[in-house]
């Protein structure tokens, strides 16, 4: 097997801008979806269960385009027919989604038809996402991955403080903030324009400026059969479960850690917006202007979580042990969330957001660092990719069903729900541990 070759860092950021304008719109996604469900008319404890689909679709779309790109080869590569295909279906969908409520519907259907326009969205952003990470797998080598990842991390970062300062932004140039009862605010919906906009302009700029290895050349750098019909080790099975079989012991520790993680992270996107509005405004009822006052100020307390995971990111390389800086991030990031709760004033919510942003650059680069060094030699990239994929979203999944139960525990309170985030971050941190970490 030949040593996949060092690249420039120009070429390491072009297998990833595209990356930009993906999470661009995952951000609008995850930093409105509550907001616009609970406009529409959608009850807090039932909230959770609109969070199952992004994480479902996830789980179902990555591994098959994991799956089939593996077994593709085009002009334009095996990844990339994949990644722009799902964002050109995003593009569309942005531009119905936060329209739901203006169609005159009533509010069952129209809770309806945002569900589906959200399932639609969360399949074409995850068909457009996972090819970004099977590239850096494909073409980079280990010695770059960390770094590779690091920028990925950097973009991703950078997309999401664009995606969701945009409602904020919107509101300060002058475009209304508040809307009849049971319609999302024009703020909200101009931003879903822009983001629609960039993400496709992004993603066309990743198509034209990488070229992806032929057969021979992916089989040469990656010690497998490649050839125009068949991409990975001959004798080995794709099957999905006889993959999960042989896959090493790392995927599997990675995906506990990943399991509290994850579960943090939702309970945030689905409560955070009513906990800051709780906290810091005194009330969580959509119909009034300081509830989306409070939904345009979480947005910018996101872009600042972003902007400490882009800092973070930048520290992470620093770290000779991986499993420290791995451990330590989600030990940040679980104090900020514990101190959601307890900031009345909306400038003091600043630091534990910053703290929380430090979780973050852990999770979006550690964990893939990890995996794809282990799984060097075992062939089926994309596909190992697709269905580490599921320790995403499965535990959003089991977080989503058990929301109103534990919101209920927890005494009602949405505030309350960001220190079970917190918890579950600190139990991750401990999980490291168990990781081995192949070099």
């Amino acid at each position: 097997m030949k040593q996949k070759p060092d690249l420039s860092f120009w070429k390491l950021w072009n297998l990833s801008f595209g990356f930009f304008g993906v999470q661009i719109a995952y951000a609008l996604q995850s930093a409105n979806i509550s907001r616009i469900f609970r406009t529409l008319g959608a009850d807090p404890h039932s909230l959770s269960f609109f969070w199952i689909l992004p994480p479902l679709m996830g789980i179902l779309v990555q591994p098959i385009v994991g799956t089939l790109s593996d077994k593709t080869w085009t002009r334009f590569g095996r990844r990339i027919p994949y990644l722009f295909v799902g964002a050109a279906a995003a593009v569309a969908v942005m531009c119905l989604l936060p329209n739901a409520g203006s169609f005159g519907m009533a509010v069952g259907t129209a809770l309806l038809f945002g569900l589906i326009a959200l399932m639609l969205l969360d399949t074409s952003i995850n068909m457009a996402m996972q090819p970004f990470k099977m590239l850096v797998g494909d073409m980079v080598n280990e010695r770059q991955k960390a770094k590779a990842y690091s920028i990925q991390s950097f973009l991703c970062n950078a997309g999401s403080v664009v995606g969701f300062l945009f409602p904020f932004f919107f509101t300060a140039i002058g475009i209304s903030n508040v809307a009849p009862e049971g319609i999302v605010p024009d703020s909200v919906i101009w931003a879903f324009y822009c983001g629609a906009a960039i993400l496709i302009l992004c993603v066309l700029y990743t198509t034209l400026k990488v070229k992806e290895w032929n057969p021979q050349e992916y089989a040469e750098y990656n010690g497998v059969a490649g050839n125009s019909g068949e991409s990975e080790e001959s004798g080995t099975s794709g099957n999905w479960i006889t993959l999960l079989k042989k896959a090493p012991s790392t995927f599997w520790k990675v995906g506990l850690v990943q399991f509290f993680c994850w579960a943090g992270m939702l309970y945030m996107w689905t409560y955070v917006v009513d906990a800051v509005s709780e906290t810091v405004w005194g009330t969580i009822d959509p119909a009034t202007s300081e509830y989306q006052e409070a939904a345009n100020w979480t947005g910018v307390l996101y872009a600042i979580q972003a902007m400490g995971s882009l800092a973070w990111a930048a520290i992470l390389p620093r770290f000779k042990n991986t499993k420290l800086a791995y451990s330590v991030s989600l030990i940040i990031g679980g104090v900020g969330f514990l101190l959601i709760p307890f900031c009345p004033d909306k400038y003091l919510q600043i630091v534990p957001f910053l703290l929380i942003g430090c979780g973050w650059a852990a999770m979006l680069a550690m964990p893939f660092t990890f995996v794809t060094n282990a799984l060097q030699g075992y062939g089926h990239m994309g596909a190992y990719l697709g269905l580490f994929n599921g320790t995403i979203c499965i535990p959003q999944i089991v977080a989503a069903i058990c929301g109103g139960t534990i919101l209920s525990l927890v005494g009602h309170h949405q505030s309350t729900m960001m220190i079970v985030s917190g918890v579950s971050f600190l139990i991750g941190s401990l999980c490291v541990s168990i990781i081995k970490n192949n070099k």
